[in-house]
């Protein structure tokens, strides 16, 4: 369940006499009745009644007409929020500053770029014919459809940049259909490839077609809820019908198990992964392309790593020599040479041996090996030689991360971004040859950082665990328990959050807010170890490490209970959801979005079952167990008191499926016991990872004014970040 991470912010009063009911302009909230059936399931002698399992049919027109009543107050309840209209406004004017992506080169000098000029609902794809050439527009989404209903989700450039393969969603959904572009000209070729869902795209390097992955074709009538199962990777000949599509492998002894495509930057070889779902271990196959202009696609794939033990990642392919990025015998990652044609680990060289940081990425460039990872949840570039000497650490602004590489071993450029909690994203060049880096984008925001720091603590969990946090706020702020915070977590499948600019966060730190990211366990901090100390039957350790998180900030007087807001998105929102189940009066309030709520049927739906390395599944006996003793959904108590909490979820997630959210509020509105609100807000046209800015700036606002109005934040500051009254 990787992801693209969103950053809203959550806050919100505990006590049952909010401030947030002074929104709603009454005291106890009516929510729309939703049915309950007797439906009860069974798990190993355990009866679990499920109500609410009808809300799983998406053409329900109950649900329908449920959902919209669920709107129309959530709507009403946020329209009459005092500083709603001067978050919208402020943060308005903070998202307004030009955005640029870091630049894809290939061979031949094109380079490849995305651009938003502040507002726009999609970034429009640039091309450069070479470094010092007028950029051009090639694709811009916003002109697919008028409501940015039509995502572009990605491209891919051929390896000279004849040709772009780019991939559109519906509301950008996991489902994904190929087009062709000819560069040159601006023409769209007549490929259409559909049903592509969790897949790459990588050319031969005749420019004559690309591997992709696809799964079958879904039932018309429910392409959201419909398990994904036998993905098989494909080759697709240019201007052919897809229905001739080669295929290249299939597993349908494995039908869970992703399969993905990726040819080397030579041409000579194609590489295959195959995985179990979100697993971090993977097998390793190959196949010998033979000529890259006359390519060999029949060629037959030879095992490298089959024990499925470990990762093993392909850096590339120099001089015959394979370099890969491993966890074997190294948790937090190291990079080996090795032969294709003795591939087996007695006969590995370690070229970068697992250290302090843990390995997140690592690529050829000019020759030389350029390597990122993270210390503590911080970035770090440093280049090497192919035998394993360090030349130099590529620099840094300030504390922060790596977001985006761009790099090739034909090439002595490197592009790479940049960016902070403080600082939004800039891109640099850097020469291998001469050591010497350039800014090649600087964007220009209203707000100004030097009034506000970022600090590392390191707090000890329920165990004793040490476990990171970041922290920002104003400088010189003094402790004394009254400011209102927001705890940002996630805490799950090898992701780890590291520090990044959000226009929110100015905003928040403008109405006097304090912002804290702890690095749980579950994510990839400290390498496989961290990760599996919060995945499967350790779960429980991520919802701990969070609840000290907040004990900690209350403990050294940064906030206070009432003052205490959580936030979580996807797996995050799963945190959320446990921690109010488990502690409702550590918080004050809550913000689930799009949030894996359901822990016994989640592996039912769409790409659910993908994530079962990481949970477990309600099938086993031994996962129920401990799924049951944490699932939101099946610990919520009737007449607790839960603390203001918004909830968000799309009709058109077909990630983490709606009906988590569904059921889990129509539960918690009917266990409430107290007059803090519970509300929903569902959407159409957008999916888990794709929202267009109207849509983004319009819901964060939303998401932050509930917040800042439940922690009785009644009124705008003086001035703005930027010396400027509004």
């Amino acid at each position: 369940m990787r992801q693209t991470r969103v950053l809203l912010f959550c806050t919100a009063a505990i006590i049952a006499a909010s401030p947030a009911l002074a929104a709603s302009g009454s005291g106890k909230l009516h929510y729309p009745v939703a049915h309950r059936d007797k439906t009860v399931d069974h798990y190993f002698g355990t009866a679990v009644p499920a109500p609410y399992q009808w809300m799983e049919n998406m053409d329900s027109p109950r649900l329908h007409k449920w959902v919209k009543q669920e709107n129309a107050l959530t709507n009403s309840y946020l329209s009459k929020i005092p500083v709603r209209s001067w978050i919208d406004h402020r943060l308005t004017q903070l998202w307004n500053y030009p955005k640029e992506t870091t630049p894809d080169q290939v061979a031949g000098g094109r380079i490849f770029f995305r651009r938003n000029t502040g507002l726009q609902n999609q970034s429009v794809l640039y091309v450069q014919d070479g470094p010092s050439a007028k950029p051009r527009v090639l694709i811009d989404p916003n002109k697919l459809s008028p409501d940015g209903s039509i995502a572009l989700a990605g491209f891919t450039p051929s390896p000279d940049g004849k040709y772009i393969a780019y991939r559109l969603s519906q509301g950008g959904s996991d489902w994904e259909t190929v087009h062709v572009m000819n560069v040159a000209t601006g023409k769209k070729l007549s490929d259409a490839v559909k049903w592509v869902k969790f897949s790459n795209i990588t050319w031969t390097h005749d420019d004559a077609g690309f591997f992709y992955s696809r799964y079958p074709k879904p039932a018309s009538n429910n392409k959201i809820n419909q398990q994904v199962v036998d993905q098989k990777l494909y080759y697709h000949a240019i201007g052919k019908p897809q229905g001739s599509d080669k295929l290249i492998y299939a597993r349908p002894d494995l039908p869970r198990w992703v399969v993905e495509g990726d040819v080397s930057e030579n041409g000579h070889y194609l590489f295959v992964t195959l995985q179990n779902g979100t697993a971090p271990q993977n097998e390793l196959y190959y196949a010998d392309l033979g000529k890259p202009d006359k390519p060999d696609i029949g060629a037959k794939l030879k095992p490298l790593f089959t024990k499925n033990d470990a990762k093993y990642s392909v850096v590339g392919v120099k001089d015959g020599t394979l370099y890969l990025q491993t966890t074997l015998g190294a948790p937090r990652d190291r990079i080996v040479a090795t032969s294709l044609a003795t591939p087996s680990p007695e006969h590995w060289h370690t070229v970068v041996p697992e250290g302090k940081g843990v390995i997140q990425n690592a690529t050829l460039a000019d020759g030389k090996l350029l390597v990122d990872s993270q210390v503590a949840a911080k970035s770090r570039l440093k280049l090497y030689s192919t035998g394993g000497k360090a030349l130099a650490t590529l620099p840094f602004p300030t504390l922060g991360s790596v977001a985006g590489l761009s790099a090739r071993n034909d090439s002595s450029t490197v592009y790479y971004g940049f960016t902070s909690f403080l600082y939004p994203m800039s891109v640099y060049r850097y020469d291998v040859a001469t050591g010497k880096t350039g800014t090649v984008f600087k964007p220009d925001v209203k707000f100004d950082p030097s009034r506000y720091e970022t600090k590392q603590v390191f707090y000890k969990s329920r165990d004793g665990t040490k476990v990171p946090m970041f922290i920002v706020a104003r400088k010189g702020l003094k402790l004394d328990g009254s400011h209102p915070t927001v705890l940002y977590g996630y805490g799950g499948f090898d992701i780890t959050i590291t520090p990044h600019f959000s226009p929110m966060l100015p905003v928040w730190l403008e109405l006097g807010g304090v912002y804290a990211v702890p690095n749980l366990r579950g994510g990839g901090t400290y390498g496989e170890k961290w990760h599996k100390a919060g995945m499967l039957g350790n779960k429980q350790n991520v919802f701990d490490d969070f609840a000290w998180a907040a004990k900690y900030l209350i403990g050294n007087k940064y906030t206070s209970a009432n003052h205490l807001g959580i936030q979580g998105y996807s797996n995050g929102g799963l945190l959320t959801g446990a921690s109010i189940t488990q502690s409702p009066q550590l918080f004050g309030a809550a913000y689930i979005g799009h949030g894996v709520l359901d822990m016994l049927r989640y592996q039912k739906f769409s790409g659910g079952a993908l994530w079962a390395p990481e949970y477990g599944t309600s099938d086993n006996k031994k996962a129920f167990k401990w799924l049951y003793a944490y699932s939101p959904l099946h610990n919520i108590k009737q007449g607790t008191c839960y603390p203001p909490t918004l909830i968000t979820t799309s009709w058109d997630d077909d990630r983490v499926v709606p009906m988590h959210e569904f059921k889990f509020t129509a539960k918690i509105q009917r266990a409430q016991g107290c007059n803090n609100p519970i509300l929903l807000h569902t959407t159409g046209a957008t999916s888990h990872v794709y929202m267009p800015t109207d849509k983004q700036i319009s819901q964060t606002a939303d998401v932050w004014a509930f917040e800042a109005d439940s922690l009785g934040v009644t009124k705008p500051p003086a001035s703005s970040g930027n010396g400027k009254t509004d």
